[in-house]
């Protein structure tokens, strides 16, 4: 597929890019390169390929899930200026 000039200014319109006139040609040549491609890729006989979601299967190392800290909430609210309820109180700040 052969992009124009004139495809290339719609494509900057509506893609709110900035191309000048010098560049026109130029984009116009390797957008229709792009196209090109993906035209030879859509051609690929893939109905043999299984699809997958990564290329290594693999499995995620994970740490094991262990408390690693102990509850030191009353100890943080007791330095807190305003607690009620087991909730920090902070000035409103919407109005």
């Amino acid at each position: 597929m052969s992009l124009t000039p004139d495809d290339v200014q719609k494509i900057a319109h509506l893609a709110r890019l900035g191309v000048t006139e010098q560049e026109k040609t130029s984009v116009a040549s390797d957008l229709s390169n792009i196209l090109d491609l993906v035209e030879q890729m859509n051609q690929v006989d893939t109905s043999d390929v299984v699809p997958m979601s990564h290329p290594l299967h693999m499995t995620q190392r994970l740490r094991p899930d262990e408390v690693t800290e102990t509850d030191q909430r009353e100890k943080f609210q007791s330095l807190s200026p305003a607690v009620e309820n087991g909730l920090f109180l902070v000035p409103k700040v919407i109005e």
